[in-house]
């Protein structure tokens, strides 16, 4: 079931930065739109179930909570920005590199990860490296774009990591309709500052904005957001590597983006190294203690 679940998972948000970059409307609002629906969808039924779901919270649980929604709001304004800046494949494939911001986190905080996962992180981030062919942007414009893809990759590690610490104790449901509703608080706030518009739109992006949601935010990070139950945060990381490949095959295919040198022999590199990864933790317990 698990296997099932992230394959799933994965090829939800494979589909993230396609379809966004083809979609026609501004990235904050996108990013916005997403998380709102995203929230209702996911925190109406609990509500309907337990009207006091949100009073019962703990001071802990509404803590992470938050710091994942916070992190979560600043990750899609600047992914979707950088998707629409550089490429889709460059801009996933830095933004996936939370694998590596997460083992980095836990590092400094004493958790030295094990020889096994420190090796197949390095073999993972080599596929990455073979995938967008040491791409750091052609452009100005594209540097942008792919500098604001690897912040996005520090504060989606930030997330998963405050969201591992939520899921000890709250439901998927809860937790995610509690964190989709207030990262989309905190993205109209952003779409207010910056004065994007947020109802005119054309019909085609809201055909846009909705296939991402249920796709990327409903299907891809509901599930992985469940997966932390059962699973560490830096395997759950290592999965969602297997986006890069995915976006890059599904740009080429439907926005006819040329793909990178090497991205096949950057998909091998990224499974065996997913697969030494879950092996390791495998032996050591699926949950970090």
């Amino acid at each position: 079931m698990i296997l099932l679940l992230a394959v799933v998972g994965i090829l939800g948000v494979s589909a993230s930065g396609p379809i966004m970059a083809a979609t026609a409307a501004p990235a904050l609002t996108i990013a916005f739109w997403r998380n709102a629906i995203g929230g209702v969808a996911m925190g109406t039924p609990v509500l309907l179930r337990n009207p006091g779901a949100l009073k019962n919270l703990s001071r802990a649980e509404l803590k992470w909570s938050g710091l994942a929604a916070v992190a979560l709001a600043l990750h899609f304004a600047c992914f979707v920005t950088s998707v629409k800046l550089t490429s889709v494949a460059a801009a996933t494939a830095l933004v996936c590199l939370q694998a590596a911001w997460i083992a980095l986190f836990q590092w400094t905080r004493g958790h030295r990860p094990a020889r096994a996962i420190l090796l197949g992180l390095g073999i993972s981030l080599a596929g990455v490296v073979a995938i967008t062919g040491f791409d750091v942007g052609g452009s100005g414009r594209a540097l942008t774009g792919d500098m604001l893809a690897l912040a996005g990759g520090a504060l989606a590690a930030v997330y998963t990591l405050a969201g591992s610490k939520a899921r000890r104790s709250m439901s998927t449901s809860l937790y995610t309709g509690l964190c989709y509703s207030i990262a989309a608080l905190l993205l109209l706030a952003m779409c207010l500052v910056a004065r994007q518009p947020l109802i005119h739109l054309p019909s085609e992006a809201w055909w846009g904005i909705l296939a991402v949601t249920v796709a990327a935010q409903l299907l891809g990070h509901t599930i992985f957001n469940h997966l932390l139950a059962t699973i560490s945060p830096l395997v759950v990381s290592m999965m969602i590597l297997l986006e890069i490949p995915g976006a890059a095959l599904l740009a080429g295919f439907f926005l006819g983006e040329t793909l990178p040198a090497g991205t096949y022999a950057g998909l091998a590199l990224i499974i065996a190294g997913l697969a030494v990864v879950v092996l390791q933790q495998g032996r050591s317990g699926l949950k970090d203690k």
